[in-house]
């Protein structure tokens, strides 16, 4: 057996795949950008063929950075959740566009069976909200609407990316490939039973999701498959949805333990253990991760919009030309000028969840210059993780330190801007790829090259702390100005 892990990590836009030996150094990746696609506002789509291509590629890099598949131990997968994908089995070639996390088209399907009294039912199941958010409705709403599903017959297969990069690993040497998913991904469908671990047909019914279209759900961490695609097999050891792999890599292995991951959205989660949640201020309940058939459960917030406002005041408002520019412009101002940035490009997330709602820029003068707006943005992160923090305190589970992660926080004033607003203090990583790493380390597990997690994590390495040193009088007046400006949004929304 070799001793480096491959992980493939695919994400909203982009996919790399990076090679770990198992202290936690990274020993090489290779990315590639995926496109988006909006056909009409609201709706946002991948090419899974696209996918598929460009992540074999980067993987292929990565197995000849490491000397050969015979070095690679096992392979580990995390991926951009809720995202659905349609294929043929036969073929194995996609039937459908894949229906993007961000996508809201089925925003009026979720508003009525939230009028007809569905949601109490849907939350007590599955620990999730009535939101296109959730894979179920979309998987629904494309039976409805592409007939070449409801045509394939036996033929279709539907999973989250996971499940596809899975059956595209393992459909090699004139062999079907291997449909599972992992139980973190299945638990963010809306399908699965939070509690069982099984897929409940009475989601199933209501969203009017294909049953025998639908993977096997399994373990974490196991033996799922091998694939000969890089010139020797290699297990398939690991496999979690992105924000779960963070959680993991972040080391939050104890109830109470906070990451927050800031990538195309933002999301934190709790370590809650193995008591199952239950949240009274509209966060959701999921998977942390299941191993031997066991599961431990997370209360997390989920924020739509992150480093995604970042390229859209780069590629769409032209303010920027480089996301590193953003952290000269936050410093070359006192303050934000009264300007505030609600960044609802794709709706509001938790703990609002309005589908609707619109992003706004608001308290405009001729003293706001484009260093406020760019300002605006970055402290719209920490404010959001106030509204997140107040819930979850709400909800028992306050936190006592954040671990962030994830493309943003490179930047230091923006880490050092959450710690001053959250008033807390502040943790990250110096390898910040967390994500990957946590893949990584079930893949190890998985694989048998540690004992459990808590072993693992022995790859996490070295931190950096940012400590509050806001005045409490500039913290409150902050936050004041927040509420009011989301408070508009959300009104404007009905």
């Amino acid at each position: 057996m070799g001793e480096k892990l491959l992980v493939i990590d695919e994400g909203t836009t982009s996919t790399r795949a990076m090679l770990f030996a198992l202290d936690g150094t990274c020993l090489g990746s290779q990315s590639a950008d995926l496109t988006q696609h909006y056909p009409a506002p609201g709706l946002v789509e991948h090419d899974a063929a696209e996918i598929w291509e460009r992540t074999l590629s980067c993987a292929k890099a990565m197995v000849e950075k490491a000397d050969g598949a015979e070095r690679i131990a096992a392979i580990g997968i995390t991926n951009q959740r809720e995202t659905i994908v349609f294929w043929d089995k036969q073929t194995g070639e996609p039937l459908a566009p894949a229906i993007a996390w961000q996508d809201r088209r089925t925003a009026q399907m979720c508003r009525d069976l939230k009028e007809a009294g569905h949601e109490p039912t849907v939350q007590a199941r599955t620990g999730l909200l009535l939101d296109p958010y959730f894979s179920g409705s979309k998987i629904g709403w494309a039976m409805a609407n592409w007939p070449q599903l409801k045509e394939a017959g036996d033929r279709l297969a539907v999973g989250t990316i996971d499940s596809w990069l899975v059956w595209k690993l393992t459909a090699n040497d004139g062999r079907a490939g291997v449909h599972v998913t992992d139980a973190t991904n299945a638990s963010r469908t809306a399908l699965m039973g939070i509690g069982s671990g099984h897929w409940d047909d009475g989601l199933i019914d209501l969203f009017d999701a294909p049953r025998a279209a639908l993977p096997e759900i399994v373990d974490c961490a196991g033996h799922y498959g091998e694939t000969t695609l890089f010139g020797a097999p290699i297990p398939i050891c690991g496999m979690a949805g992105d924000q779960q792999a963070a959680t993991i890599g972040q080391a939050c292995l104890e109830p109470g333990d906070t990451k927050a991951t800031f990538g195309t959205g933002a999301f934190v989660l709790t370590q809650y253990g193995a008591k199952q949640p239950t949240s009274h201020n509209r966060l959701l309940a999921t998977i942390a991760w299941q191993l031997d058939g066991r599961r431990a459960y997370a209360l997390e917030g989920s924020v739509f919009v992150a480093g995604s406002l970042i390229q859209w005041l780069r590629d769409s408002l032209k303010l920027i030309a480089t996301a590193q520019e953003t952290e000269e412009l936050a410093r070359s101002v006192q303050d934000n000028a009264g300007v505030y940035l609600v960044p609802a490009l794709s709706g509001l997330g938790a703990p609002w969840w309005q589908a609707d709602a619109r992003a706004s820029i608001s308290g405009l003068s001729f003293t706001a210059t484009r260093a406020h707006v760019v300002r605006a943005a970055l402290e719209a992160m920490a404010h959001q993780a106030n509204d997140l923090k107040t819930a979850f305190a709400a909800d028992g589970a306050d936190w006592k330190a954040l671990r962030i992660d994830g493309g943003m926080v490179a930047n230091d004033w923006m880490a050092q801007d959450l710690a001053d607003v959250l008033n807390l203090a502040v943790e990250r990583p110096v390898f910040a790829e967390t994500t990957a790493l946590g893949a990584a380390m079930l893949a190890g597990v998985g694989c048998g090259l540690f004992k459990d997690l808590h072993a693992a994590s022995s790859m996490r390495g070295k931190i950096a702390t940012f400590d509050s040193a806001m005045d409490d009088t500039v913290r409150k007046t902050r936050l004041n100005g927040w509420a009011n400006a989301v408070r508009s949004v959300v009104a404007a929304a009905g």
